[in-house]
C-alpha cells in the first residue's frame, strides 16, 4: 500500500507527538550519591551533593529527549537546592531501545567554609540532604524516579563502566 506524501508526513508528525510516561519507559539503577569539591574562592572551600545512576530506554522504541534534574531538600531547611540539569539524549544523540546511559546530576546549592572539604561534612552544624530524581521525555511532566539520602562522602564511590554503553 502506498501513502501519499502528505499522509506518511502526518503520521511521523503524529508519532512524534506522542505523549510519554517517564516512569514507564525509563528504569533507573545503580543508584549512587556523594559529594563533590568545587573550586576554592577566595580562601573558601565548597562542597556540594551529586547523584550518579544508570538510566535505561525500556520503552519499545529511541527516545531522542530526556532531561534529568534533582532536588536537594535538606532537613529544617526552607531553601531546596536545585540542581544543573543535565541533558541525557538529543534527537543527534537519541538513546536507543534497551540501552543504557551513566547520568550524573549535580546540585547548583553548595554549602561553603574554609575549613577541608572533609571537614565541612565533619561540621556540627552540617545538614544531611537528601535526593530526589525527575526525568522528562521531550515535554512530558517531570517524574520522580528516586530518592535516598545523600551520603557523607567525599567523591563517587566507583568508577562505573563508561565504555559498555549498557
Amino acid at each position: 500500500m502506498r501513502f501519499p506524501c502528505g499522509a506518511a508526513a502526518a503520521v511521523l508528525l503524529l508519532s512524534a507527538c506522542q505523549r510519554h510516561d517517564p516512569a514507564k519507559e525509563l528504569t533507573l539503577s545503580g543508584l549512587e550519591t556523594y559529594w563533590i569539591v568545587d573550586s576554592p574562592q577566595q580562601g573558601q572551600n565548597f562542597v556540594a551533593p551529586a547523584v550518579r545512576f544508570r538510566l535505561k530506554n525500556v520503552s519499545p522504541g529511541t527516545l531522542g529527549s530526556v532531561q534529568a534534574r534533582a532536588r536537594f531538600p535538606a532537613p529544617d531547611q526552607d531553601e531546596v537546592w536545585g540542581s544543573i540539569q543535565e541533558q541525557v539524549s538529543t534527537w543527534s544523540r537519541p538513546l536507543e531501545r534497551g540501552r543504557e546511559r551513566v547520568v550524573t546530576v549535580r546540585s547548583a546549592g553548595r554549602y561553603h567554609s574554609a575549613a577541608d572539604p572533609e571537614d565541612i561534612l565533619r561540621s556540627p552544624g552540617f545538614k544531611d540532604p537528601r535526593v530526589e530524581v525527575y526525568l522528562r521525555i521531550g515535554s512530558s511532566n517531570w517524574a520522580m524516579l528516586a530518592e535516598a539520602p545523600v551520603a557523607r562522602r567525599i567523591g563517587a564511590p566507583e568508577t562505573l563502566d563508561l565504555g559498555s554503553g549498557r
